[in-house]
């Protein structure tokens, strides 16, 4: 924080973002209601999501899944298939974990005390904190990119805030101004101040209501901050994939429910190895993840995708079944269905362009 400048009231801020939040807010369906259960999907949605893939998801979600002893009742696989497309499906799994002890252990009702919610799968201290004050009206601080970057401007705060003792101090002031009778409204308005107007680049000032109280802007100092370490380059890899064909049939394994991915359905293939062509790497990859032969024809197509550590281009290869039977010896279970059913099951968003290419039925020429 800099030292030669008056520490902002925190009366002042409060007053100023609750004013602004009552008649400068977005109207989004999860800010309709203080049902926890609608909160927390939408919070859990939001993680690394842009809004508007969001709003589709969470209406479809909750009109298939409108309470969390439905939640709780549903099959992973429904869960994940409602899922599908929004990524970071260890969200998914995590929010089914959750909801069914929240009915065990709970009896349906959602914890109200911070650290009672921290017990839950895939809620961390800022969902926690999201729950607790927007449905239950805790004084409960938030933090996430946009109150980083909001409360490092406000308070001229230079440091990388990815370091532990600077977190610390932004969740201190993230504290500081939430003790008020509105928690929930003034930990959103500090979300919603970020996305609108407190924006990474270029931030538009002269229509931030808490211009008189920032003190990056008094100091030209807005632009450059908050100040964070630069992005690692991601790792890329070259995947192969089989579309194996027996009997106009294809072959779909299940990703173990453990790591990325997991409990997704997918079409069997792994990284090639520097050492085998891509025919070689399909081959091998599906006699180590489902125990079978398969003869190797021509290539479907290519899929770049980035993951959020790392990114592939991932080759699929239209195959026949050779011999052998089909078991999961590299996931979690196997099976023969026909393409018309493909639809049914979840898959990831890189095999999502194979599937569709398939049901196409328009592969296009081997390059």
């Amino acid at each position: 924080m800099s030292k030669n400048s008056k520490t902002p009231k925190a009366e002042t801020i409060r007053g100023n973002l609750l004013h602004w939040w009552d008649t400068g807010r977005r109207d989004l369906p999860w800010r309709r209601t203080k049902d926890p259960y609608a909160v927390w999907v939408s919070e859990i949605m939001l993680q690394q999501t842009r809004i508007d893939t969001v709003i589709p998801y969470y209406h479809r979600f909750l009109n298939r899944l409108p309470t969390v002893e439905a939640l709780a009742k549903a099959k992973i696989d429904t869960v994940l298939k409602l899922w599908e497309g929004l990524g970071y499906y260890s969200r998914a799994r995590n929010l089914h974990k959750a909801a069914r002890l929240i009915v065990r252990q709970y009896a349906g009702r959602f914890p109200r005390d911070v650290k009672e919610l921290q017990k839950l799968p895939g809620i961390g201290r800022y969902t926690a904190g999201a729950v607790a004050s927007i449905a239950f009206g805790r004084p409960a601080p938030l933090v996430d990119g946009n109150v980083i970057r909001v409360l490092s401007r406000i308070y001229c705060i230079r440091e990388d805030p990815t370091r532990s003792a600077v977190t610390k101090r932004i969740w201190q002031l993230a504290e500081e101004l939430v003790c008020h009778k509105r928690p929930g409204d003034l930990n959103q308005s500090m979300m919603e101040l970020g996305a609108l107007i407190c924006k990474p680049l270029s931030p538009d000032c002269r229509r931030c209501p808490v211009r008189t109280s920032c003190l990056a802007r008094k100091q030209n100092l807005q632009n450059d901050l908050p100040r964070l370490p630069k992005a690692k380059k991601l790792p890329h890899y070259t995947i192969a994939v089989g579309i194996v064909f027996k009997n106009e049939k294809v072959l779909i394994d299940k990703r173990k429910p453990e790591g990325l991915l997991g409990g997704l359905w997918e079409f069997p293939g792994g990284k090639k190895k520097k050492t085998e062509t891509l025919k070689e790497a399909v081959a091998r990859e599906v006699r180590e993840e489902v125990g079978i032969e398969v003869a190797v024809g021509r290539r479907l197509m290519i899929v770049r995708h980035t993951y959020s550590h790392f990114k592939i281009v991932l080759h699929a290869y239209l195959c026949e079944y050779q011999s052998g039977a089909a078991v999961p010896l590299g996931c979690d279970a196997v099976k023969w269905v026909s393409v018309r059913q493909l639809p049914r099951y979840a898959f990831p968003a890189a095999n999502q362009r194979i599937l569709n290419q398939l049901l196409n039925n328009t592969p296009p020429q081997s390059p």
